[in-house]
């Protein structure tokens, strides 16, 4: 695998560790892709990691899950709702509601760096990566999107080739990946897509690590973050092999 080195400068990105999805702590009432866990990274200085789903109206919504069951009162797909409907539905132990992709950079307003992850469905469908692209023209604090699904990181290369762009991964033997046809998995863990997507960075499970398909890419000048890191001794580890750290519950 070859990979060309990158002419740009990345210090903004890997600059300080990554609050993964805010720097969140249900236990104080502040859960994860909200107002308070964003702002709490805020005052920590930590740049943010955030989700980002595709709502029933095509609306960009801050949150992790494809569906409500784990975190808010309700039940079903996120995409079945509209974003009037679920800016309506309670999440667990919080007062806050959920922020559309617009409301999120309104409150951070290029205070720290953003790390938006797109999260797919793997249809094929790029109306978030559109979406996100669009909310984002006006922004002009530091941020960066991403995803797992290769097509979404290829998408937005088409789309906005300016806009810096990374592939979240792992070495795709999770059961997560088995609903996909195996030609795509292999794809996914060869990192094959790269002259399709063309990312200026990764975004590496830690513990996946080191793999020798990131190592090529780093060497090559990429930035390598890694996910998610839960305390000091993982961290240290972690860094060997990598630039930046994505981390909960604990702070670096």
């Amino acid at each position: 695998m070859r990979f060309t080195p990158q002419l740009r400068t990345f210090d903004w990105l890997v600059a300080r560790p990554i609050a993964h999805r805010g720097l969140h702590d249900q236990n104080k009432g502040i859960l994860e892709n909200t107002a308070g866990a964003f702002e709490a990274a805020i005052k920590g200085n930590y740049a943010i990691e955030c989700d980002v789903q595709l709502t029933a109206d095509g609306e960009a919504i801050v949150f992790h899950d494809d569906d409500l069951d784990r975190l808010t009162e309700a039940k079903g797909p996120v995409k079945a709702l509209s974003t009037q409907a679920l800016q309506m539905v309670k999440l667990n132990g919080t007062p806050n509601r959920m922020q559309t992709l617009a409301e999120m950079l309104e409150q951070v307003a290029g205070r720290v760096t953003l790390v938006i992850e797109l999260k797919s469905l793997w249809d094929g469908d790029d109306a978030l990566a559109k979406r996100a692209l669009r909310v984002l023209e006006s922004y002009d604090g530091p941020h960066c999107l991403m995803s797992f699904d290769p097509d979404v990181v290829a998408c937005l290369r088409a789309l906005s080739p300016q806009t810096v762009r990374g592939i979240v991964a792992d070495r795709a033997t999770d059961p997560y990946y088995n609903a996909l046809p195996l030609a795509k998995r292999l794809a996914i863990r060869s990192f094959a897509h790269l002259g399709e997507t063309q990312p200026h960075f990764v975004s590496f499970y830690w513990r996946d690590l080191p793999f020798a398909p990131v190592t090529e890419i780093r060497n090559a000048g990429h930035p390598v973050i890694t996910w998610t890191l839960r305390s000091k001794a993982e961290a240290s580890e972690a860094l060997r092999y990598c630039d930046q750290i994505t981390f909960e519950g604990y702070t670096p």
